[in-house]
């Protein structure tokens, strides 16, 4: 009997078997790696493992496995780097927006403070002006003329108090003297009435 026929045909199932074991696992990684790129989520040597549920080992020592995840993690590297890229462009535009809109702020506030400088310019100017028009002499005149106005007022002042005075005394001899011709006309009603 020979005995090396006998292994030969175990042999063949197991590399059979270990055939399509490698097989569904190549399945199942394809199938990752195309749910992945749906998915738009990064694509690597790890994820892929997890989603296909294989070993990392399998990826880098199977030709098939490396060469399916290999090109999905060039494109998703390409895809961030495109991303990345895009981002930024988009904050490149916007510092740059942010710049104008600075400028053009600038650019009004300078406005702003020339306008304000030549105001208080026209402004100091006719301050010097109003200091210069007034000679030594006019400024005595003046000030001379505004202490003899307040006396003056202060004078108008104790005539009207006195005015006031006497006005109220008038009003009260008035109201004295119509008490008075009332209580006369009275007495002399009474006198023509008794006989």
């Amino acid at each position: 009997m020979n005995t090396a026929a006998i292994p030969e045909p175990r042999t063949a199932a197991a590399l059979a078997a270990r055939r399509r074991k490698t097989e569904t696992a190549l399945h199942r990684v394809h199938e990752a790696v195309t749910r992945l790129r749906r998915e738009k989520a990064p694509v690597s040597v790890a994820a892929v493992a997890r989603r296909a549920n294989v070993s990392r080992t399998f990826l880098y020592d199977n030709p098939e496995a490396r060469t399916a995840v290999a090109p999905a993690m060039a494109e998703a590297g390409e895809r961030r780097s495109q991303m990345l890229a895009e981002q930024g462009d988009e904050r490149e535009a916007t510092w740059r927006e942010r710049a104008l809109n600075a400028e053009d702020a600038l650019k009004a506030a300078q406005t702003e403070i020339l306008t304000r400088r030549t105001r208080i310019g026209e402004l100091l100017g006719q301050i010097r002006d109003l200091e210069t028009e007034w000679s030594e002499a006019a400024i005595q005149r003046i000030t001379t003329e505004n202490t003899a106005l307040k006396q003056r007022v202060r004078q108008l002042i104790a005539d009207n108090r006195t005015l006031d005075e006497r006005l109220q005394a008038a009003r009260s001899n008035l109201r004295f003297q119509d008490r008075r011709v009332a209580d006369l006309e009275t007495r002399i009603a009474d006198g023509r009435s008794s006989p």
